[in-house]
Formats: structure tokens, C-alpha cells, sequence
């Protein structure tokens, strides 16, 4: 009875041990096809992708290509890299701003805004740290900004 025993629970183990590879070798194939566009795209694969556990992969690369690599989105790639740079200001992340920097470039951004962008990171930054620092009611805060909006709406017409 003890070997029976013994068999079935190998078998079962088997069993579970063959369903907890099968989800990794369909990952491992949706890696290889995203590498593979990725090398179709860029002409390589940065390492950036290659950290990746291959289960990220293909929805890392969806997500760029998707955004940030596509020309059929409501903001140019001119705007989405220097919005990348101006957030990587902040963050900080060395990386992203050497990436984003040469990326906004490739896509006409002149050193002037590329300048702009960086200030602009810098003046939210510097504002968000007064308000939250203080503490500033954010219904008051609303409300005056949408009294100022109306009343720069009003003076234009």
C-alpha cells in the first residue's frame, strides 16, 4: 500500500511539475517572438530587454512600440520624448535622460526644447513641493484655478 502510495504521489508530482512548465515554454516563445521584432524594429536588443524576466518581455515591447515607437498616436514623438525627458528630470534617472535626450533629438527637438522641457519638469516639481508641503486645501486650490481659467476664457473674447 505504502508504494502505491509512494507512485501516485510521483505521478501526481509529475503531473503538477509538467503544468508549471508548460505556461513557461509558451512565455519563453512569446519572448522569442517579441526579441525577434524587437531586432526587426531597431536593428538590435538593448539590454534593457534582455533584464527582463521572459514573461515581461512581449508586453514591455507592445507597450513601447504601442506608444512611445508609434506615429499614429494623438502626440508626435517629438512631444512623447521630451515628456519622457522631463519626467526622467525628476525622477532621477540617469538612463532615461541620456535616452530621452538623443531620442527627442532624432525626432527635432532643439536644444532650446529640450532646455524648456527640463525647466518645465523643474517648475512642476518646485510648485508641487510648495502645495503638498503646505499642506494647501485641493478644493480651494480647484476652484481658484478654474475662476482664473474662466476669467482668462472671459478676457479673450
Amino acid at each position: 500500500m505504502l508504494k502505491l502510495s509512494r507512485k501516485i504521489g510521483l505521478l501526481a508530482f509529475a503531473a503538477g511539475a509538467l503544468l508549471a512548465i508548460t505556461p513557461a515554454m509558451a512565455e519563453d516563445a512569446s519572448a522569442t517572438a517579441a526579441y525577434k521584432d524587437i531586432q526587426a524594429t531597431l536593428g538590435t536588443v538593448p539590454d534593457m530587454f534582455k533584464i527582463l524576466p521572459d514573461v515581461a518581455v512581449a508586453g514591455a515591447w507592445a507597450e513601447i512600440k504601442g506608444v512611445q515607437l508609434n506615429p499614429n498616436t494623438a502626440l508626435n514623438g517629438k512631444t512623447k520624448e521630451l515628456m519622457g525627458l522631463a519626467v526622467a528630470s525628476q525622477i532621477p534617472c540617469q538612463y532615461c535622460i541620456y535616452f530621452h535626450t538623443l531620442a527627442a533629438k532624432a525626432n527635432g527637438a532643439s536644444d532650446e526644447e529640450i532646455k524648456e522641457a527640463i525647466a518645465m519638469a523643474a517648475i512642476v516639481r518646485h510648485w508641487s513641493t510648495m502645495l503638498n508641503g503646505s499642506q494647501v486645501d485641493l478644493a480651494t486650490f480647484k476652484k481658484q484655478t478654474d475662476d482664473l481659467f474662466a476669467a482668462v476664457k472671459a478676457k479673450s473674447q
